[in-house]
């Protein structure tokens, strides 16, 4: 798989280097920068790495597109694509093929970046000693997350039959970096287990939080307590979330407005920094309407805003469109805000379920942790719970953030359009693996539904 096998490391260090015993320049050429240059020292590392979290915040990953992907191809008629972008109005009709730009860019772009952390994973011993830990929990946890993003995306659901014999994705560590070989797609569970290890192996080198944009040990558990609820593994998931929240790091924003369009706040876990001079926000892109310098490409229907109670301050957040009369998501007006990943809103939200179907109250009832969330949106506190008021919540809370297929995937439920019923194991569900990926490597095997 030469797009794999093959990707290069980070371009990045000047064209000139002194010679040991001579005061005179020596030039290397820049397309031809080995691991012995660009590897060679603590601040090269450091550079690689910063190459790794560029490419998890490209607008195919975490830029945006992950998340708006995922809501448009769970849509259940609750929002439109009216867009003029043919591969992404394929994914909200879920008619796409195999060479669809959207779906190649994801694939490309996380294996890019998986190699770039495998580059900085091979080159610990030279990183100094004191920052050997949080780096190599970095790399680790970059690796994961993006391992995480392509097998719910590109293959069958966890919950869908045996994950040990579905197909995931192909797993490329350290010692595929430079390999010309080619890689078959590892099983769906092999490529959790190496998530799981990956981020567990991240919490426990990382430092403690805040660190916007970057990983810290609180971001590593949160993204595991989202491995573990796509795995149904309802306690390591509800003490991952725990242990977010009993941080005490993080706090709820005083207001659910205040969450979106800022930079990041107390709330945000992990987001993506974007600002004048760097980073992409195509939530805003592709959300807003052209009065706050979007493309209001997707629309409110009146079947979600009914989802809310009439006081909920979450259904204050929508509005009108001033040139169109649509209803767009008040969540994604600034270009200039960062792109919202993981938020402290979403731990409750884990925390919650999770003691509801165990039976058990880690850190709070569930019932405590529903009320907290809805203090917030101006909602009267609920005298008991039941597991569907909890996933209502988290469908309300979470609602155009990038979570709806995924839950509707582990939840094993079903997405309406029309006359339509796709059931969470549809293969209309799963991205294609790109055609070039097929055509170059004879291990790979297409998805269901893709010509196979």
């Amino acid at each position: 798989m030469k797009t794999i096998s093959k990707n290069i490391l980070v371009i990045f260090l000047s064209l000139y280097t002194f010679t040991a015993c001579e005061d005179k320049l020596e030039l290397n050429d820049p397309n031809n920068v080995g691991d012995a240059i660009a590897l060679i020292n603590d601040k090269n590392v450091k550079t690689t790495l910063i190459g790794a979290y560029d490419g998890l915040s490209f607008g195919s990953l975490f830029g945006g597109n992950t998340f708006r992907n995922s809501e448009l191809l769970a849509a259940n008629g609750e929002v439109i694509f009216s867009g003029t972008f043919n591969d992404v109005s394929d994914i909200f009709r879920k008619e796409m093929i195999t060479t669809n730009a959207d779906a190649t860019a994801k694939w490309n772009n996380a294996y890019r970046a998986i190699n770039i952390a495998n580059n900085v994973l091979s080159a610990l011993d030279v990183v100094d000693q004191e920052d050997k830990d949080q780096i190599e929990g970095e790399a680790l946890f970059l690796r994961g997350v993006l391992y995480f993003e392509l097998i719910k995306f590109f293959a069958q659901p966890y919950a869908a039959g045996n994950p040990a014999n579905n197909t995931g994705v192909p797993i490329m560590l350290v010692d595929d970096r430079n390999s010309t070989d080619f890689k078959a797609r590892a099983s769906v569970q092999e490529v959790y287990t190496r998530i799981v290890s990956d981020l567990t192996t991240a919490e426990g080198k990382l430092a403690q939080g805040p660190n916007p944009g970057k990983a810290s040990r609180e971001a590593a558990a949160a993204f595991l307590s989202r491995v573990y609820l796509q795995m149904g593994n309802y306690e390591a998931a509800r003490d991952a979330a725990h242990r977010v929240i009993t941080s005490n790091i993080y706090s709820l924003r005083p207001t659910y407005a205040g969450c979106f369009n800022t930079g990041t706040t107390t709330e945000d876990i992990f987001d993506i920094p974007v600002s004048t001079a760097d980073g992409i926000n195509n939530m805003h892109t592709f959300y807003a309407s052209t009065s706050f310098a979007g493309r209001g490409d997707i629309e409110v229907q009146a079947s979600h805003l009914a989802l809310y109670e009439p006081t909920d301050a979450r259904l204050a957040l929508f509005y009108t469109d001033p040139g169109t009369g649509d209803t767009r998501v008040g969540k994604w007006t600034n270009m200039f805000s960062n792109v919202k990943v993981i938020r402290l809103a979403e731990m409750y939200l884990t925390r919650a379920e999770c003691n509801q179907r165990l039976g058990s109250s880690i850190g709070a009832t569930p019932l405590a942790d529903i009320n907290t969330v809805r203090a917030r949106v101006n909602l009267s506190p609920l005298g008991a719970v039941s597991l569907n008021d909890i996933l209502n919540e988290r469908k309300l809370e979470l609602a155009h953030e990038g979570q709806h297929l995924h839950d509707v995937k582990r939840l094993q439920s079903v997405i309406i359009e029309g006359t339509t019923v796709y059931n969470f194991d549809d293969p209309k569900l799963v991205f294609p693996i790109p055609q070039r990926e097929i055509n170059v490597n004879p291990l790979l095997i297409q998805n269901q539904g893709y010509g196979n």
